[in-house]
């Protein structure tokens, strides 16, 4: 699926998303991502959500969105809730949801110039 929105102002575009890659830009990733306007992350240790971990999200609420979208591949899929926990505690709201998903929630959240952060998951098994 192609996503097209053009600001001049948006540093990190998410152009297309498949089920095996996240294209930004002109670059195109085939490993899970932390993506915000002014962050870049390229290789986020979690290939699917059975691989999250605390420290995963750590890295997250450092960067103090308003909002991180978790992008749980293919398919939806929870985190346990104690995993949560820390984001919460700062009052950074979580929203989960297909990776598809929240690669176009996060381009209408930078449209919108809000603080977001989208760690998208790309499980190789779901290839």
């Amino acid at each position: 699926m192609k996503l097209h929105m053009d600001n001049p102002g948006i540093t990190h575009r998410i152009r297309a998303c498949t089920q095996d890659s996240i294209t930004i830009g002109e670059t195109r990733y085939t490993a899970s991502l932390i993506v915000g306007n002014e962050v870049l992350q390229p290789e986020w240790p979690p290939a699917g959500i059975d691989g999250l971990q605390e420290q995963h999200l750590d890295a997250i609420a450092a960067m103090e969105p308003e909002v991180v979208l978790l992008g749980t591949g293919e398919t939806q899929q929870f985190p346990h809730p104690a995993l949560l926990q820390p984001l919460h505690r700062q009052r950074i709201g979580v929203e989960v949801m297909t990776t598809p998903a929240a690669c176009r929630t996060f381009n209408i959240l930078l449209a919108e110039d809000r603080r977001v952060v989208a760690a998208l998951m790309i499980d190789p098994r779901e290839k």
